[in-house]
């Protein structure tokens, strides 16, 4: 069976144009998948309202829930959604990214489609606290979506980490590939792999004068190419697929989605939150910030939800 079944698509009430949505049905279409049109709204001014009773507050609230859903409706009828089911929800949450994570525990999504917003004079895409808090806090995949097309023989970009011993991490280069050849086969498109390294640390050449930084690059470029070649074997993958590339991972990543004009770019995410994110930050939102394509977002196997009940 395909993956992807229960598939949760955000909602977004500032546009008439809903590319999540769109992205949702051009996908349920080739698995057969099942779609929730999501849409969680708040007014603060109702819940100010002390005219009023709780129970005339709750009247007000309804009657906006009620409206969006006949507008959320009225746009799917409008969609070619032959021989697929598509529900609608709406809540009323003043965290929109706490009621869509709520939704995926209590119903068990395989996946989260959410639209991005693109600044006009930048021509980059924005992500709002609302993405960010997904990306960190959502169990299962998140897909970032942009206003364009999936065409065939596209490209998809799965960014790796091999040069890293640690279990966690190279079954999450494990799941990043598989993810990547799963969807290129729904598709049909191609996967590429991207994987980059840091060079020759800027203060161990000034302190240390006899460092010859020349061959320390070449060790780690030998190093990771070699890590590279393993793991593209394990998926059949050919070496003309593969890149390694020395530097930040959100430059060789961004730099290899633009060469390629990918469709996609598949990376993982550790879900770190709390002051370790604040601190540390997190390679994969230093990425996604930058790229300007769809984005599918992995958690490790295992990963705990902070907001799990």
């Amino acid at each position: 069976m395909e993956k992807y079944q229960k598939i949760l698509v955000v909602i977004d009430p500032t546009t008439d144009d809903q590319t999540a949505l769109k992205r949702a049905i051009e996908l349920a279409k080739k698995t057969g998948a099942s779609i929730t049109a999501f849409l969680s709204i708040f007014d603060f001014s109702y819940e100010m309202t002390t005219m009023l009773s709780s129970d005339e507050r709750e009247v007000m609230r309804q009657s906006v829930i009620t409206d969006r859903e006949l507008w959320i409706n009225e746009y799917i009828d409008s969609l070619d959604t032959t021989g697929l089911t598509i529900n609608c929800k709406v809540v009323w949450h003043n965290r929109p990214f706490e009621s869509i994570i709520d939704e995926v525990h209590q119903h068990g999504f395989d996946l989260v489609v959410k639209g991005t917003h693109q600044h006009d004079k930048l021509k980059s895409v924005i992500f709002t606290p609302t993405d960010w808090h997904i990306l960190r806090k959502c169990p299962c995949p998140v897909l970032l979506v942009k206003d364009h097309l999936w065409p065939e023989n596209g490209k998809i970009l799965a960014a790796v980490n091999v040069g890293s011993d640690e279990a966690e991490h190279q079954q999450l280069n494990n799941k990043i590939t598989e993810e990547a050849l799963n969807l290129a086969k729904i598709i049909k498109a191609q996967v590429h792999l991207i994987n980059s390294f840091p060079g020759t640390p800027v203060n161990i050449a000034i302190e240390i004068p006899e460092f010859n930084s020349t061959e320390y690059n070449d060790a780690m470029l030998k190093h990771h190419q070699e890590a590279m070649n393993a793991h593209a074997k394990t998926f059949d993958l050919a070496t003309e697929f593969i890149a390694v590339e020395e530097g930040l991972p959100e430059d060789v990543i961004e730099e290899a989605a633009n060469k390629l004009d990918a469709e996609l770019v598949v990376l993982g995410t550790v879900g770190r939150t709390g002051l370790s994110a604040a601190f540390i930050g997190n390679t994969a939102e230093h990425v996604i910030d930058r790229l300007n394509c769809d984005v599918l977002a992995l958690k490790p196997d295992g990963y705990i939800s902070p907001l799990a009940e």
